[in-house]
């Protein structure tokens, strides 16, 4: 048996998806509180973690791939093959049930986290579109060949988001979102990240 073999990818778009409605929400909720408050509030480690749990899903890259599939299997020498378009989401973030580390610093206001590295965290096919299929003489195609193929589209897919970069937008946009999110208390926020930086299909 033939293994089977992939085309090339093509990369068809690439948002990044931000929790900006949730920091300008508690900015304005918190100005507001300062104004009716004028006490300096103390940020401590459960007020950040609390924060963090409520903007965990929103720190997320969203990239649309388009992958070519070749796949081929043979048996007592009769060939079939399959030519398949798919295209997926995949979905780049971070999961905050592996909590980061937390420094605060209060004589400067300064608080310190420390992330695992961003991970894949979904794979969606939104759309599997075959153009040429032959089959074998005694060798025709089952729906198990079809689970494969699909299967094998989703794992490509994966090993996709390592190419496209997008560990790297959703780490960006981790630091867009966290340096905001404290600010309304006058804290500047430092994001690092654990090495190293991997995608790995699930």
């Amino acid at each position: 048996m033939r293994l089977p073999r992939f085309g090339t990818l093509r990369l068809t778009g690439l948002a990044i998806v931000l929790g900006l409605g949730v920091v300008l929400g508690l900015t304005l909720s918190r100005g507001a509180s300062l104004l009716l408050h004028p006490g300096r509030t103390t940020i401590d480690q459960s007020v950040v973690v609390e924060r963090l749990e409520t903007v965990a899903k929103l720190i997320t890259t969203e990239a649309m791939v388009r992958d070519v599939v070749t796949y081929e299997n043979t048996w007592l020498g009769s060939t079939k093959r399959s030519l398949v378009i798919v295209t997926g989401k995949t979905l780049v973030g971070f999961d905050l049930r592996i909590r980061p580390k937390v420094s605060i610093r209060q004589s400067d206001r300064h608080i310190t986290l420390v992330f695992p590295h961003a991970r894949l965290l979904g794979v969606d096919i939104v759309d599997l579109r075959t153009y040429d299929e032959s089959r074998g003489l005694w060798n025709p195609f089952h729906p198990a060949d079809r689970d494969t193929i699909f299967q094998l589209a989703r794992r490509q897919l994966a090993l996709a988001a390592a190419d496209l970069a997008v560990v790297q937008h959703a780490e960006q946009g981790a630091r867009q979102l966290l340096a905001g999110l404290f600010a309304p208390e006058g804290y500047s926020v430092e994001v690092a990240f654990e090495p190293p930086a991997q995608v790995a299909p699930q």
